[in-house]
């Protein structure tokens, strides 16, 4: 798995524990594997399409750095797979695990559109990441 982002946790991302708030770690995650996909697929045409069951495992505290790490796990006719997991940057310690996540490549109309890449042509797709 590579980690390709990092995000500083500041007072706007806690929640009433103090803490990292989910659905901001969520939307983090959604966006960096969003634009991961866009890269696999070349194009900006892709849409989630599921997330597996979330696992939180620890939680951040404000000040700390994250990471969020993705790795290719399947490719579909027209969709792309990943797992994911957030850890702290200095402690290594898993934040939060994600299984699956799956983005579709669509059609102007937002219907499934087939990106015709197999799994090696992404795999040696490392234009960005």
């Amino acid at each position: 798995m590579k980690f390709y982002t990092r995000k500083l946790i500041k007072p706007g991302d806690l929640n009433a524990n103090n803490s990292l708030f989910g659905g901001a770690l969520l939307k983090w995650i959604d966006e960096e594997a969003g634009i991961y996909a866009m890269t696999k697929i070349n194009t900006q045409k892709v849409v989630t399409k599921y997330m597996s069951e979330i696992d939180f495992i620890s939680s951040a505290k404000q000040g700390d750095v994250i990471e969020i790490g993705l790795e290719l796990t399947s490719v579909g006719r027209t969709s792309i797979s990943f797992k994911c997991e957030v850890r702290n940057v200095f402690t290594k310690k898993s934040i939060i695990s994600i299984d699956k996540i799956v983005f579709v490549k669509v059609d102007n109309e937002e219907r499934p559109s087939p990106h015709n890449l197999t799994f090696e042509d992404m795999i040696g797709n490392n234009t960005t990441h």
